[in-house]
């Protein structure tokens, strides 16, 4: 068993052979934060979707799709803030009317509950208790970004192209939009590693136009004009430019660890896992992650 698996089936008391229970991976223990990451175990889609897939855009079955994020929302104080990503650079306001209830989070960000609709951005950020923030990968960075006394969250999507226009930047900008600007610290969850991401020339030279110095997170391909791409290493670069200096990666790549997680480059049709977190209140202590028939 790989060390994430050891030690995550320990933490939850859940044994390898267990798999219909949700099996998450826990992120950092920052004061006044939770965070945690699901991965592909404890659902119930089928092949190729395998089996908690929290994705509805993927072509599962929408049935299954709510059981599994019903299965999420025993873990989660309050329903998740779903977005449309699209590989931008907008960063959604989830406290826009934070006179409703924390629970409405379609209604918190100005949209019509009855149709559903999700807000379309690649990040998110909070300053209230209990709001939960939430980012769907299969290869792409999540990013999660708290002040350091835990007065304000942010969530962000960042594929290669999100990166080099700016997400993260974006992002901490809007953090300190409001107030005065507190430190911040970073977590890069699991994403796509520097040894499984070959790209083209093009990338290269997206990332290298304002930073000569990103040249170090691209190798040789094997293949003539391909560039294996250290996208972690990539964003951390670029949290630290924008002032972030407490940057952390988690260093599991979704390519290599078919076990935990979804993966578009490996796999193309595929579900989507979901990186999440929100600010505890006061008195509140860090929520302790448990499979749903505990």
């Amino acid at each position: 068993m790989s060390r994430f698996a050891s030690e995550n089936h320990a933490s939850q008391g859940v044994t390898a052979a267990s798999a219909s229970l949700p099996f998450t991976l826990p992120g950092p223990a920052w004061p006044g934060v939770s965070i945690f990451v699901t991965t592909r175990l404890g659902g119930v889609s089928s092949a190729p979707f395998t089996s908690w897939n929290l994705g509805d855009h993927v072509g599962d079955d929408p049935a299954r799709v709510a059981e599994n994020r019903q299965r999420l929302a025993v873990l989660l104080p309050a329903a998740p803030l779903w977005l449309q990503q699209v590989h931008g650079t907008d960063v959604v306001d989830a406290d826009a009317g934070a006179d409703a209830d924390v629970n409405a989070n379609v209604a918190d960000t100005g949209l019509d509950a009855a149709a559903g609709q999700a807000p379309c951005g690649d990040a998110a950020m909070t300053r209230t208790p209990g709001k939960v923030l939430a980012i769907m990968t299969a290869d792409c960075l999540p990013v999660v970004l708290a002040a350091c006394d835990g007065s304000v969250l942010a969530m962000a999507h960042a594929g290669w192209r999100g990166l080099a226009a700016g997400v993260l930047e974006r992002t901490v900008e809007a953090m300190g939009s409001h107030g005065k600007r507190m430190p911040l610290r970073a977590w890069i969850g699991p994403a796509i590693g520097p040894t499984a991401f070959e790209v083209g020339s093009e990338v290269r030279t997206a990332f290298l136009a304002d930073d000569p110095g990103a040249a170090s997170c691209f190798q040789p391909g094997a293949a003539v004009h391909k560039w294996m791409a250290d996208l972690p290493g990539l964003a951390r670069r670029r949290l630290r430019r924008a002032g972030v200096q407490d940057v952390t990666l988690s260093g599991h790549c979704t390519v290599t660890d078919s076990e935990h997680f979804f993966s578009y480059r490996r796999d193309g049709q595929t579900g989507r896992f979901a990186t999440l977190a929100w600010l505890n209140g006061p008195t509140d202590a860090r929520l302790p992650l448990r499979p749903r028939d505990r």
